[in-house]
C-alpha cells in the first residue's frame, strides 16, 4: 500500500462513492481534489465544511476575493485556477483584478476590497491581524461575515495543502497563476 497521497480512481467503496455523490461536479466531472479526499471518509464528511452554499452572509464576489487570496497565499495553483475557471466571470473579476488575486495589488479594488486583501494576507502570513487591519475587519464586516471570512481561509488553507502535496496536476479548464510576462504586461496597464 503506498502512503502516496494522489486521486483515487473509480470504482469508489459504496460509503465513500454516497458522500462523493454530493460534492458538486464541473459539466458531471468529480474533481481530481475530491477524489484525493477520498482516501478518507472522515475527511470527506469532516474535513473539509462546504461553504459554496446559498446561505453564505458573504456575497459571491466576496467569497471568491477570500478563497484566490488564500489559494494564491498558499501557492495553490490547481484551486486558484478552478475557482478563477468556474467563478471568476460570475464574480465580475476584470482580468486584472483576477490577476491581482495572485500578485497581491490593491489598486484595482475597491477600499473595503482593498483592506479585505490585507487582512487576507496578514492572516495567511501569521494568523493575527495588527490593530488598523482589525479595525477596518470589523467595520467592514460584520460578525457572521467574518466568522465566515476566517473559516474560508481555514478551510482553503486545509484545501491549499492537500492539493500541493498531492502535486495535483491542473484540471483541464483550470487556469495558471500569471506568468512573468504577465505581470509584466499588467504593470504596463
Amino acid at each position: 500500500m503506498s502512503n502516496t497521497l494522489k486521486p483515487v480512481d473509480a470504482p469508489f467503496a459504496p460509503e465513500i462513492d454516497q458522500v462523493l455523490a454530493n460534492f458538486p461536479k464541473q459539466d458531471g466531472y468529480l474533481l481530481t481534489l475530491f477524489r484525493t479526499f477520498a482516501h478518507s471518509l472522515r475527511f470527506l464528511k469532516k474535513g473539509v465544511p462546504n461553504l459554496l452554499d446559498r446561505d453564505s452572509p458573504l456575497d459571491l464576489r466576496t467569497r471568491e476575493i477570500v478563497i484566490l487570496r488564500t489559494t494564491s497565499n498558499r501557492n495553490c495553483e490547481y484551486e486558484w485556477g478552478v475557482h478563477v475557471a468556474i467563478f471568476a466571470k460570475s464574480a465580475k473579476f476584470t482580468q486584472t483584478q483576477i490577476q491581482a488575486t495572485r500578485l497581491g495589488q490593491k489598486e484595482c479594488w475597491s477600499p473595503e476590497e482593498g483592506r479585505l486583501i490585507a487582512a487576507i494576507d496578514q492572516l495567511c502570513a501569521t494568523g493575527m491581524l495588527d490593530q488598523a487591519a482589525l479595525a477596518g475587519f470589523q467595520s467592514d464586516w460584520n460578525n457572521q461575515q467574518q466568522l465566515e471570512i476566517l473559516a474560508l481561509i481555514g478551510t482553503y488553507t486545509t484545501i491549499s495543502c492537500v492539493a500541493n502535496v498531492a502535486q495535483l496536476p491542473p484540471e483541464p479548464f483550470g487556469v495558471e497563476f500569471p506568468r512573468t510576462d504577465a505581470i509584466t504586461a499588467l504593470g504596463r496597464q
